[in-house]
């Protein structure tokens, strides 16, 4: 993200000139404006035209005359060393800004300020009211915060505390830092977001090859980014959390972990999870799977020497991962069965395999503000855009096809793109059709999903699994079809979240008892009644099913965790906790809201919903409103405890 610029740096113009011809001209324009602050870039005739693409046409709809005025323009302003005009543009001129590049004429101003914070012109980081007092105060309280998990979740609130100057603790059960992406090692595993969008508001910026990167590529800068930052130092990897208590007497959660065969107790002040929901696979067993004499297991148990050249491998599934493993294997096996429940949309993304050349990478990496703007570019079309279009339509005559206009004709078009795809497959057609509204499930995105399933080694299996034999899967027609390898993959236990940490709060609750077997509820996704200075980031109701990055809500919810630790060390409170009154309050806005949308939409089944019907994992609200609501604490609706006296100090214990 953008530091603070000074006077630009020389640009060589040779470079310059030709790394021009790859410039998104939306976002040159804007670098032209904050240069030399003069309005002509942000007037016609050099407003660019909206494009809706998820990867934008870069000449931004001009004319070949007004390219090359604006590259020729750019040329001269960037190869002075004037120092910027404008660097952080305000909120009033960043929604003018964004409105112009964006050709958007109807941009809420509160996204400025959010999108001001997402590209580094305006900090997201907790501070404190007067830092010298503050820190002082939590010295010698001797704060200490628990974080369990090593994610991008732990790595955002930690550098919130590393900023701030309050200690913490920080525990993964894993080799190394980078959760998801570093536990998930199946062939295919990428991210289904650009990375301009999907990476931090903080940190270096990262040479992505590509605008969907692979797995290897976003474990490599997560990594770095805890490095860079001063994390990845704090971090107790290989240390399993065994239980988490709440001493209501010392008013302190105690953390019983163990690593290489020992076990401690260590006592912290506040406790975060930050363990994320795709990490704990739903483990899907078949009749007689005890007898396979090949390798079983789910996609994230992959392992890393499996040999699957001239193999017939069975996947069961026909989610998320299936549909990056299918299209990576399927020239390296001799067979490739793929066992199908519920078919599912899948949209095509132009450009996903692109390579981001070298002379984008150039500007990125050299041109000031340009890489930000990139960014926001990138930020938006994966932002609210669709939201609006996921409303129920209280008049729509087939609920259980589509939920409205908008979204009848989102189905038509993938509709026809899946049979413009499978056209010499007519076969397969019936079979990929889903009979649900487009949205209700996980949106997938096509990165050769189709054009794999109906190759020659191929078959795409709708009978269902009747049982495994030692060298095989025979179906419930008594088709009996030879396998090797079986790749279950049947998703994720979402649900269980920070349950799994076996969580016991006050009188002796435990948070698995309070939430059942798949009905998490928090306060603002965050915080649970009868768990007192417990904090949870990336909890029920934060996954995103309209557009965003996990990332962004990560960011949201370290922001909120830190503001509350900064209120309890600048207002002396020992305990804060989450009322049920604001707990339900907020519930109930949470059901009511889903009632509207696409993903509780009539005879719908998906993991967004529990065995009751209710949504419990996708977020109803906008980026904008879950910003808005998690940007400063509240303390005002928790039941709070003020400090009596100096507290013990937080140890450890064997």
């Amino acid at each position: 993200m953008t530091d603070t610029v000074e006077t630009a740096k020389p640009i060589d113009p040779s470079k310059l000139e030709k790394a021009l011809a790859s410039a998104d001209l939306r976002v040159l324009l804007m670098v032209m404006f904050h240069m030399t602050g003069d309005r002509t870039w942000l007037e016609e005739p050099y407003l660019p035209k909206r494009d809706v693409a998820l990867i934008p046409d870069r000449n931004a709809g001009f004319d070949e005359v007004t390219q090359a005025e604006i590259r020729a323009a750019a040329l001269d302003i960037l190869t002075g060393t004037q120092a910027p005009a404008v660097r952080d543009p305000g909120d009033d001129l960043m929604h003018e800004m964004m409105s112009k590049c964006l050709g958007e004429r109807k941009i809420e101003p509160g996204y400025a300020t959010m999108m001001r914070e997402e590209v580094g012109f305006a900090s997201r980081f907790a501070k404190w009211t007067d830092a010298a007092v503050a820190k002082e105060k939590a010295a010698d309280r001797e704060m200490l915060v628990g974080i369990v998990g090593a994610g991008t979740a732990g790595i955002i609130l930690a550098n919130h505390l590393e900023r701030l100057g309050v200690d913490y603790v920080k525990f993964d059960k894993a080799d190394e830092v980078g959760g998801t992406w570093h536990v998930h090692r199946y062939p295919g595993c990428a991210v289904d977001t650009p990375n301009h969008a999907y990476s931090f508001s903080f940190g270096s910026r990262y040479r992505w090859t590509r605008y969907f990167s692979p797995r290897e590529q976003l474990e490599d800068y997560v990594i770095g980014i805890a490095k860079e930052t001063g994390v990845w130092d704090k971090v107790r990897l290989n240390t399993t959390v065994e239980a988490v208590t709440w001493d209501e007497t010392r008013k302190k959660w105690d953390i019983t972990v163990s690593s290489k065969g020992e076990r401690e107790t260590v006592a912290v002040d506040v406790f975060v999870s930050g363990v994320g929901q795709l990490n704990d696979p739903m483990q899907v067993h078949f009749k007689g799977e005890e007898s396979f004499k090949g390798e079983i297991f789910h996609p994230i148990d992959w392992p890393d020497d499996l040999d699957i050249s001239g193999k017939k491998v069975a996947v069961v599934g026909t989610g998320a991962s299936a549909m990056q493993i299918v299209p990576a294997i399927v020239d390296e096996v001799d067979d490739l069965q793929v066992y199908q429940r519920t078919p599912q949309w899948a949209r095509p993304i132009p450009r996903f395999h692109d390579p981001i050349g070298e002379d984008q990478q150039w500007l990125l990496d050299t041109v000031p503000f340009y890489a930000d703007w990139f960014r926001l570019t990138m930020l938006w079309r994966y932002g609210d855009g669709l939201h609006p279009t996921l409303r129920k339509d209280p008049n729509w005559p087939t609920p259980t096809r589509s939920v409205n206009k908008i979204n009848e004709r989102h189905r038509v078009e993938m509709e026809d793109y899946i049979k413009s795809e499978l056209a010499d497959r007519p076969d397969l057609i019936e079979k990929c059709i889903p009979d649900y509204p487009p949205y209700g499930k996980r949106i997938l995105l096509d990165a050769g999903w189709f054009k794999a399933i109906k190759k020659p080694n191929a078959e795409l299996v709708t009978e269902g699994i009747d049982h495994i034999e030692e060298n095989a899967i025979v179906t419930k027609d008594g088709e009996r079809r030879e396998a090797d390898i079986i790749v279950v993959s049947t998703g994720y236990r979402i649900n269980r979240m920070t349950a799994r940490l076996n969580v016991t709060g006050r009188d002796g609750v435990k948070l698995e008892d309070v939430w059942g077997e798949d009905d998490p509820k928090a306060y603002k996704s965050i915080t649970v009644p009868g768990f007192p200075n417990m904090f949870v980031v990336y909890g029920p109701n934060t996954g995103l099913a309209h557009g965003g990055s996990s990332i962004f809500m990560n960011e949201c919810g370290g922001r909120y965790i830190a503001n509350f630790i900064v209120r309890m060390v600048e207002d002396d409170l020992q305990v804060v906790e989450a009322t049920q009154e604001a707990t339900d309050e907020y519930t109930a806005r949470v059901d009511a809201e889903h009632e509207s949308l696409v993903w509780s939409a009539e005879g719908l089944n998906s993991y967004y919903r529990n065995k009751h019907g209710r949504v419990t994992s996708a977020c109803p609200w906008r980026l904008i409103d879950y910003w808005s609501m998690t940007r400063e604490a509240d303390p005002e609706v928790y039941r709070t405890e003020k400090l009596e006296s100096a507290p013990e100090k937080a140890t450890a214990t064997g």
